[in-house]
């Protein structure tokens, strides 16, 4: 296989049509590192929004679990693209995602802006980094795949396009990232999580390393001091150096999913999709007593 032939596939499906496709193709053939470390990113600047910080340190999930809270959404996610969403693990890992995220107040403002970090951020990171851009096809698919599973999530008002998922992401994050002290709490778990990877010696230089790929907005809402310029351009020129002799490489002959990341640590003996994720407790840890009509409990 040529190294550009998969693009050429690519290009012959129907970005409407086939956007699971597409995506499958993309995240787990073309992109599956370049995928991995965007979602990352795009999870982890959710926290500078301090309604999704401060709920994700109430309930401790991410603060206290911070690797199983990792595995679980990185697999939940993948299960739909790996399986597809009329798959028995695709409707197993939306019921648990939906499960989780309903026994939370959490405003339909924020599962958008959240919905819109997972369409946003792989295409900055990839134009920036990966051996290649997105193409169109991959771009439109992408803001298919993810109106698909926002309806299935319920998810109201959700962007047509990626242009309008864009616009959203930008607008939120301009009016709402700020500091708040828990959400520090997250964002710094997290930053010890992938520390946590690596030989332990490594740790405060692979901190500076993360910090350096972060973009002004979200170094000041959690209050961090920016690595200094020329350590910002070094980081940054590596991953691109990266993606340059990736480019080299022969194309992926089998797709890699996320279950295969040596990341995914909490199940070194095998897990069921059912089984993911959190189990909520009406009054314990930020998930609301509701009333007989549904209404939380002030």
């Amino acid at each position: 296989m040529k190294r550009f032939e998969r693009l050429e596939q690519i290009r012959r499906l129907d970005p409407h049509k086939d956007s699971l496709e597409i995506y499958r193709l993309s995240s787990a053939y073309e992109f599956p590192w370049d995928f991995t470390r965007a979602l990352e990113l795009a999870l982890y600047r959710t926290y500078a929004v301090p309604s999704i910080g401060r709920l994700l340190a109430e309930t401790a999930e991410l603060a206290d679990r911070t690797q199983k809270r990792y595995d679980d959404t990185s697999l939940l996610l993948d299960a739909v693209v790996e399986h597809g969403f009329d798959s028995v693990q695709g409707r197993t890992a939306v019921r648990r995602i939906n499960q989780m995220h309903r026994s939370y107040d959490i405003s339909n403002d924020d599962m958008r802006y959240v919905l819109c970090t997972f369409v946003v951020m792989p295409r900055r990171w990839i134009d920036a980094y990966a051996w290649r851009r997105l193409s169109h096809h991959e771009v439109v698919a992408s803001a298919v795949h993810y109106r698909t599973l926002g309806r299935h999530m319920g998810i109201k008002d959700i962007p047509e396009t990626y242009e309008e998922f864009e616009a959203c992401l930008d607008a939120y994050e301009e009016a709402h990232f700020c500091w708040d002290e828990d959400a520090r709490r997250v964002s710094d778990a997290t930053l010890a999580l992938m520390a946590s990877w690596y030989p332990r010696p490594l740790a405060p230089l692979l901190r500076t390393l993360t910090l350096a790929l972060l973009d002004e907005p979200l170094l000041r809402a959690f209050r961090y001091t920016p690595p200094g310029d020329l350590t910002r351009a070094f980081v940054r020129r590596a991953v691109r150096m990266r993606g340059r002799a990736v480019r080299l490489l022969p194309p992926r002959r089998a797709p890699h999913h996320a279950r295969q990341n040596w990341e995914i640590k909490s199940y070194p003996d095998g897990y069921l999709l059912k089984d993911l994720g959190t189990r909520p407790v009406p009054g314990v840890r930020g998930c609301p007593v509701r009333h007989v009509d549904g209404s939380a409990a002030q």
